[in-house]
């Protein structure tokens, strides 16, 4: 068994003075992906943005590597692949100028290989439309692009399956799967029916008080 790369310790966690989970430990190792389940309002996205450390209302533990994650956040960040519920696309810029920019700060992309990330994603012939104008299952595809010209080890992803349609879908269940074959690990939120060997499921209730 690998040894974890992220984990999380005794996760408690309240919204509005209601409890969203308690008590909640999970253990990210390499080559597995993870599915977060649970009804509209239990605390999904609040928990994946825990564990990409963009939200600390919280008490309890993150570990990265074994290590406290505040410790290590630099180096937590650069192993990193967050992508939210919202796509985070300008309207105003292109999708490869969306790409370029989302991209920037992690490693160097020529232009060709962006563009051949747009076209993997099914954006071909879409590359220099302002992003008002594509659709919102375009706009998903535009931030999902990144995913095929990633390479850090974890990746957390809320929703990744929103307003796709039957082919993006299909591209991406494949994709996912593919990164879990070759090492990477995956947290993901999703109301599509999705399963993989060996996958781990995290189910969070609807709780009352």
């Amino acid at each position: 068994m690998s040894e974890p790369l992220l984990q999380a310790v005794d996760l408690h966690c309240d919204r509005d003075d209601r409890m969203l989970f308690q008590g909640l430990g999970i253990s990210i190792v390499p080559g597995t992906l993870t599915r977060v389940e649970g009804p509209n309002g239990s605390g999904k996205t609040t928990l994946l943005r825990i564990l990409a450390g963009l939200h600390d209302g919280y008490s309890g533990e993150v570990l990265w590597r074994g290590q406290p994650r505040a410790s290590r956040r630099e180096e937590f960040l650069r192993n990193l692949l967050y992508i939210g519920h919202r796509p985070g696309i300008k309207p105003m810029l292109t999708p490869l100028e969306n790409l370029r920019a989302l991209m920037a700060g992690r490693h160097s992309h020529p232009e060709k290989s962006l563009r051949a990330a747009l076209d993997g994603s099914g954006l071909s012939g879409f590359h220099d439309v302002p992003s008002q104008n594509l659709s919102a299952g375009q706009q998903r595809r535009v931030a999902l692009s990144r995913l095929l010209i990633s390479d850090e080890p974890l990746w957390i992803l809320d929703e990744a399956f929103t307003a796709i349609d039957f082919q993006g879908v299909g591209r991406l269940e494949q994709l996912l799967q593919q990164r879990v074959a070759t090492g990477g690990a995956v947290i993901v939120t999703t109301h599509h029916p999705l399963s993989a060997p060996g996958m781990q499921v995290v189910q969070l209730a609807q709780n009352a008080s």
